[in-house]
């Protein structure tokens, strides 16, 4: 195993508990909007870019918008949560601040540029990460790996010298297939299946376990 130089952290379910506010948010949409939900529909959008879940809402739930607009009422709905409350993860914070004592930091993200932004602001978290990136500026979102990679590209680090921190199953496929180590913290509310899980090369039980020592 190469030496690790860097860490890059997934934002849902790591650093926000966020991942059943996009499920509330997508639910509500469709519904109010005559799509037809389903109870698949949360994991199968789960680690997928903002063009990918998009064109899910509208060609599997069925809304009539086009996946331009579907895409742009989301994140609308998000920020407004996000304004009333940044649901931040206990610990996630002192987490950051730790590694980035270390290591040098990227965050590789399903979420939207704009939501990733509004994250760091209000956490105070962005002088911490030298490079970010959405699933929305790569050409597949989780599983594949394409989000990983580019966040090590842009720290100009391979991505064997790097760790990436995940909570989901997609997630943990996606770093792992990028070649990184992998540092998984189980999602309670979405727990990764066995077989992704198991791809892990260190499994935490909250985020509070994470430090240099583990990565």
């Amino acid at each position: 195993m190469s030496r690790v130089e860097a860490v890059v952290f997934d934002l849902d379910g790591v650093i926000v508990d966020s991942e059943h506010v996009w499920d509330e948010v997508r639910e509500e949409l469709a519904r109010e909007r005559g799509g037809r939900w389903h109870d698949r529909a949360q994991t199968d959008m789960m680690g997928m870019s903002s063009p990918e879940w998009s064109r899910y809402m509208h060609d599997v739930i069925g809304l009539a918008e086009s996946p331009a607009a579907i895409d742009q009422e989301v994140v609308r709905r998000m920020l407004d949560r996000y304004a009333e409350r940044l649901p931040l993860i206990d610990g996630a914070v002192p987490a950051v601040a730790r590694l980035a004592e270390s290591f040098r930091l990227a965050l590789a993200s399903s979420s939207n540029r704009s939501v990733i932004n509004a994250v760091l602001d209000v956490s105070g978290l962005a002088s911490l990460f030298e490079a970010t990136v959405s699933s929305e500026e790569v050409a597949r979102g989780k599983p594949a790996p394409d989000v990983f990679l580019e966040a090590a590209r842009r720290l100009d680090v391979p991505a064997d010298r790097c760790a990436a921190v995940e909570d989901s199953g997609n997630g943990i496929r996606a770093a792992h297939a990028a070649g990184m180590r992998v540092l998984a913290i189980p999602n309670r509310r979405y727990p990764p299946p066995d077989d992704a899980l198991a791809l892990a090369d260190v499994v935490l039980d909250s985020i509070a376990e994470l430090v240099p020592e583990v990565v």
